[in-house]
């Protein structure tokens, strides 16, 4: 059994090095190679299980040489470990980072309806600027008068339209009438 510990453990510590060297390119093939691994639908990375598998090798060895344990209670203890590791690896580490990589991206045709803040003065007829604000960061946009009317630098306006890339805006009137 000690040599199916050392398999496990050299296989998966192997892996991760390769992992880290060559970055994205083997770490999105190892993806692929061991999604047979993971649970459908539970969303268990295949680094979780990658990870599990060494560490269930690992324990393995450390508890054959430095405890009497017998080899079933070795096993046993060595998958009850992976295990414990595993998730608190796939709870703290993977789904915090998958989380994270969520794209910053957006589409410029959600913004419509949106208030966004003039930066650069619209002409009646031509462009201006305006800042979009958006749930993580801010972006300037390029913007025209919908109505065909002037709108003044540091005022807010309601996104209307979208069309080749530019915004048509209109000016922003709160439920009192009045513009800010």
């Amino acid at each position: 059994m000690l040599g199916v510990y050392w398999g496990c453990l050299i296989v998966g510590a192997l892996l991760a090095v390769l992992t880290i060297v060559f970055g994205e390119v083997l770490g999105g093939a190892l993806d692929g190679m061991l999604e047979f691994l993971s649970l459908d639908g539970v969303g268990v990375e295949p680094g979780s299980v990658l990870g599990g598998v060494t560490i269930f090798g690992g324990a393995g060895v450390l508890l054959t040489q430095y405890t009497a344990l017998g080899t079933w209670w070795t096993a046993v203890s060595a998958l009850a470990i992976a295990l414990a590791l595993s998730a608190a690896l796939h709870f703290f580490y993977f789904k915090p980072m998958k989380a994270a990589e969520n794209s910053t991206a957006f589409s410029l045709s959600e913004l419509v309806g949106s208030i966004v803040e003039v930066t650069v003065p619209i002409p009646a007829q031509g462009y201006g600027e305006v800042m979009v604000s958006l749930g993580t960061g801010r972006t300037n946009q390029i913007a025209a008068s919908w109505e065909r009317k002037a709108i003044p630098r540091s005022s807010k306006a309601v996104v209307v339209e979208v069309k080749d890339g530019v915004l048509y805006v209109s000016p922003y009137e709160r439920a009192g009438g009045t513009g800010s």
